[in-house]
């Protein structure tokens, strides 16, 4: 137990080292090292995989860039970058594998992409940490329905796909894209939620309109942030190359392995993200 503690201490200080060594390249502009641009691609590369199949992957290169000194609405404002490449290839792939419902899906975008501008305001002035908590409760709740009846999930509910899109379901998504415009992070997850359970898609299909959906809205959320002057490009754009793959890896893959390996990839994802959010990954790291 002692020399577990001992590797543990010595990776805590290495990585404190690490990110002072960042911080220090980022606040003398410093960026061109091959070290620093793995870091951000596989950051990217990750934050891309999980958004596509699920979402609050973002919540990665959020930290890491805040990790490098960078403040916390410039954080908010470059992640979606790296999130309107990976939305944009991975749109194109599930248009190609014939998955994709475009006339719908423009449909719902519409609600998504004015609530975002909204939330994107909102969040250019405001923190974003209360918020955030009562997400995570909210998010541990979709658990639940997420294995009360997975048939929804799975096979999803053709009656509702063919209905017309009435003013409560669009309430919801404007809602949703409120808070993809506030701070993104969790957002997948949500607009996943609202496609299924409402909308009546299964997983694979709601996944596919999810991206479409989050491709709408975030240059106009982009928008917002470059008028108030919080993206920092340099970093944004190179770890949006691995943005990019991951996208379209995780595109792939959530039609080749179907609902059920998006239903319990979303439960591991929301589980992590609440966790992280309430500070509960840090009361096991304590014990």
């Amino acid at each position: 137990m002692e020399y577990l503690h001992r590797v543990i201490y010595i990776a805590m200080e290495w990585i404190s080292g690490y990110f002072g060594y960042l911080q220090q390249a980022y606040q003398t502009g410093n960026l061109i090292h091959w070290d620093i641009i793995a870091i951000l691609i596989i950051a990217g590369f990750l934050v891309g995989f999980i958004n596509t199949i699920a979402g609050s992957g973002t919540v990665i290169t959020y930290s890491l860039f805040m990790g490098m000194g960078m403040p916390a609405n410039i954080a908010n404002g470059t992640i979606r970058l790296g999130v309107i490449l990976q939305t944009l290839a991975a749109t194109l792939n599930f248009k190609k594998q014939g998955v994709l419902d475009t006339k719908r899906g423009l449909k719902i975008s519409i609600p998504v992409a004015i609530g975002s501008v909204m939330g994107a305001q909102t969040a250019a002035i405001l923190d974003t940490k209360v918020f955030e908590k009562l997400l995570a409760i909210i998010m541990l709740t979709m658990i639940y329905f997420l294995f009360k009846d997975p048939k929804k999930w799975i096979l999803g509910q053709v009656d509702k796909v063919e209905k017309k899109i009435t003013w409560k379901p669009w309430l919801l998504f404007l809602a949703i894209g409120f808070y993809g415009g506030f701070t993104h992070i969790g957002v997948g997850i949500f607009l996943l939620a609202g496609l299924v359970l409402v909308a009546g898609y299964d997983l694979v299909r709601g996944n596919a309109i999810k991206i479409l959906a989050v491709l709408i809205y975030s240059p106009l959320a982009l928008l917002v942030f470059v008028l108030y002057n919080q993206v920092d490009y340099r970093i944004g754009l190179i770890a949006a190359i691995g943005n990019v793959i991951g996208g379209i890896l995780a595109s792939q893959v959530a039609v080749t392995w179907g609902a059920g390996f998006i239903r319990w990839f979303l439960t591991v994802i929301i589980l992590l993200f609440a966790f992280d959010k309430l500070g509960l990954l840090h009361f096991f790291q304590l014990l």
